[in-house]
């Protein structure tokens, strides 16, 4: 296979995809930066109240 044939066949098939639209990128990207923080904040907590408690056993 060529090169140049890959790149048409690649081509076309992105021709096919169904890309999001601006406004649903926007929405999922905030969505991911949201869950993000929310873990980190979760697994923070989590890691704070199990370094305290085994401090009260050292």
């Amino acid at each position: 296979m060529s090169i140049n044939n890959y790149l048409k066949e690649t081509k076309a098939e992105l021709s096919h995809v169904n890309w999001p639209t601006k406004k649903q990128s926007i929405v999922f990207s905030l969505v991911v930066v949201i869950i993000s923080v929310l873990v980190a904040l979760f697994l923070g907590l989590f890691d704070f109240l199990f370094s305290k408690i085994l401090n009260l056993f050292i």
